[in-house]
């Protein structure tokens, strides 16, 4: 019974939806009809006759005070509309309106797909959108207390926001401890001391947490802490992470010769490699920051040949930003046909230095002028096609190169194809870019030709997944507050707040005409509604010539 009573429902339900969806001009006049015969006994005439005359007796202060509050009352759902849109993206009488309204009036539900195929592609949009919105860490990123805090102390502002932050604590708990650290009873007390280190949010706790590790016996991972956060120059942190690799072999060769005897010894073993890993990595990189550029890119490339599995760290990144200083365009290229591969995740750096390659052999002699006049040729052509390729992979990046917006220091954290990468990214290869003569000018001139390539609003991509729509939200965790984010694709502004603001203006303007000239506005207003409903009258007495006057009293005796 109960699931009959359920059937009938939506039986009905579907019917009044069916007549509101496509018989809704019928209903209209239907109504219109039903009016005008019943206008004697519900007294129309009369009730609009009295209505006129208590508008007639109205004082124009009523009209000033009616005015006035209108346009009060939407200047504060202006100011509301404005607000929730800045913050949410998203307009609220709209969002309102679809959520609620829309499967009332018969619209279709999106996330709720009829059919199992339409399930199952939707399932494989939603694990492709978290995909594309997972946070990486940053291959690039600065040491906080040697560059980051530098930043703050210069300028009083904060370049990490506590998310970015915590997401690191995280990081160095996952790469830095495991679970079999209280089974070596030689290594309990500093391991469990560097366990709360991680965890701590204050610096100068972590710091003392650190040292007090380091009175107990030699920890790898009490000097990357201090190396990371204590070391006030990239001498000092290059320093304390010679000191970590010293203990950090000794503590991987230990690992090494036990890791077959057991799950715990694996996972000790797999714990020492990523903190071997990561320390080469940052001495990599603090020699590329003090100039040795060339023994940088030897310690990357002996890091990816001992450690060719672990590509969680993007070394590769980091060699292609070294290679790029060094001129070394042939062995670029030779990396990125390694790594820009379409079964690899990709990235702004591989797309972008793709692109920089190809423009480097055409760029000198690029005229825009010229290129009008006789066509693209075959080698420019390839470029500008590996520039759209990569403006639609991240189109935030050619504004940071072309100098459009302002950098800031970037994030130790990035979401591909965010705001936050491209930051990341111009960061360090502006100077690239500025190096090949003519770059930035083909860059310049053909990169906005993307967006007539991509279908809008972005169904689909062209060369890569349509373009995610949370990156917005996750790029305002990662940067700091004073930066303004750069949001892809621009969002318009929703109806309902330009319709606000101009009914706002709209509403206090009679109400500033009405209080000056009160006589002039009411000539104009009744004018105006008079010609309003000229057309409606004239309708009005056509119908009543029509039809006979005792249509109705023939009605009830019928």
């Amino acid at each position: 019974m109960a699931e009959a009573g359920t059937g009938f429902l939506e039986q009905l339900k579907s019917c009044i939806v069916w007549s509101w969806t496509y018989l809704w001009t019928l209903w209209f006049f239907v109504m219109l009809f039903l009016v005008y015969i019943l206008r004697v006994p519900l007294k129309i005439n009369d009730n609009l006759t009295t209505v006129s005359m208590f508008l007639n007796t109205l004082t124009p202060k009523f009209y000033v005070a009616l005015t006035g509050t209108s346009s009060l009352i939407s200047g504060l759902i202006l100011i509301f509309e404005w607000w929730y849109f800045r913050k949410y993206g998203t307009s609220f009488i709209e969002q309102v309106s679809v959520s609620h309204l829309r499967p009332l009036l018969g619209g279709v539900d999106n996330s709720a797909p009829s059919t199992a195929n339409a399930a199952g592609g939707e399932a494989d949009s939603s694990r492709q959108s978290v995909s594309e919105c997972k946070v990486w860490r940053n291959p690039l990123n600065l040491f906080r207390g040697a560059e980051y805090n530098r930043y703050t102390w210069v300028t009083g502002r904060e370049p990490l926001t506590y998310y970015d932050m915590n997401l690191s604590a995280q990081d160095h708990q996952t790469f830095f401890t495991c679970d079999t650290d209280h089974l070596r009873p030689a290594d309990a007390s500093k391991r469990c001391l560097m366990q709360k280190a991680w965890r701590e949010r204050n610096p100068q706790a972590r710091i003392s947490a650190a040292h007090e590790a380091l009175e107990l016996n030699e920890c790898a991972t009490a000097y990357i802490l201090l190396a990371e956060e204590e070391a006030t120059t990239i001498v000092e942190a290059e320093k304390l992470f010679k000191q970590a690799l010293k203990a950090g072999e000794g503590c991987y060769r230990r690992s090494q010769q036990l890791q077959h005897h057991g799950a715990q010894y694996e996972a000790q073993h797999r714990r020492d490699t990523n903190v071997l890993v990561y320390i080469k990595r940052r001495l990599a990189m603090c020699a590329r920051k003090l100039g040795r550029t060339r023994e940088a890119v030897k310690m990357m490339r002996d890091l990816m040949k001992e450690f060719p599995l672990l590509s969680m760290f993007n070394i590769h990144e980091n060699l292609l930003e070294a290679l790029l200083e060094l001129q070394a365009y042939a062995d670029v290229q030779a990396v990125l046909a390694k790594y820009d591969d379409i079964s690899l995740p990709k990235s702004a750096t591989i797309c972008y230095t793709a692109a920089l390659l190809k423009a480097r052999a055409v760029s000198d002699k690029f005229s825009p002028e010229a290129a009008s006049r006789r066509g693209l040729s075959t080698a420019e052509m390839n470029a500008v096609e590996a520039i759209h390729r990569a403006v639609e992979f991240n189109p935030h990046v050619p504004k940071y190169l072309l100098e459009m917006k302002s950098l800031i220091l970037p994030p130790e954290h990035i979401l591909k194809r965010g705001d936050s990468e491209a930051i990341a990214y111009a960061f360090f290869h502006l100077q690239h870019w500025k190096r090949v003569e003519g770059a930035l000018n083909l860059l310049h001139c053909t990169w906005e030709g993307t967006f007539r390539m991509i279908p809008y609003p972005l169904e689909k991509g062209h060369l890569f997944y349509p373009y995610p729509i949370c990156t917005e939200t996750a790029d305002r965790e990662l940067l700091p507050s004073f930066h303004e984010v750069s949001v892809y694709p621009k969002k318009e502004l929703p109806f309902f707040i330009l319709f606000t603001a101009g009914l706002c203006s709209f509403t206090a303007m009679l109400a500033l005409l009405t209080h000056q000239f009160p006589e002039l506005m009411g000539v104009f207003a009744k004018a105006f509604l008079s010609t309003l409903f000229a057309p409606l009258n004239f309708v009005m007495e056509k119908v009543e010539s029509i039809l006979p006057s005792s249509l109705w009293h023939q009605l009830t005796r019928i």
